[in-house]
């Protein structure tokens, strides 16, 4: 999948960064779950509110000045072409809660799993709508 030839504009930008991201978080929930059994496992996570934030910053700054702002904190880097790089960090109170209550632990992870799915699922519908049909993204 090539999303960055697809960037047009700020706004689309934005949107293909999103759904990397949510890609990416969804290969890291996945691993929570396919794990949690495994010795010595450690859940881990995107900052997802650090994501957003970010975003709202860029949207800020599109709004005011027409242009796009996107910095780069410890655990998410802006690259060229589109490209971005998201580090899991280790999801303690999910850990804590794996220790405590494995079954409550597997609802928790389907449940961001799930909130991510309906994240990923807008954004391609947004990005379908702004730019017209996208098939690559299917």
């Amino acid at each position: 999948m090539n999303l960055p030839l697809l960037v047009t504009d700020n706004i689309t930008e934005l949107l293909i960064k999103i759904l990397k991201f949510t890609q990416i978080r969804q290969r890291v929930l996945t691993e929570n779950i396919d794990n949690f059994d495994r010795p010595g496992f450690v859940p881990k996570d995107l900052m997802a509110e650090e994501f957003s934030d970010l975003l709202n910053d860029a949207l800020n700054e599109h709004i005011q000045n027409r242009r796009l702002m996107l910095r780069d904190t410890e655990n998410i880097k802006f690259g060229v072409n589109g490209s971005i790089e998201v580090r899991p960090v280790e999801d303690r109170s999910a850990g804590k809660l794996l220790e405590e209550n494995p079954e409550e632990y597997l609802e928790l992870q389907l449940n961001k799993l799930f909130e991510n799915s309906i994240n990923e699922k807008m954004t391609k519908e947004l990005l379908k709508q702004k730019e017209g049909m996208i098939p690559i993204l299917e």
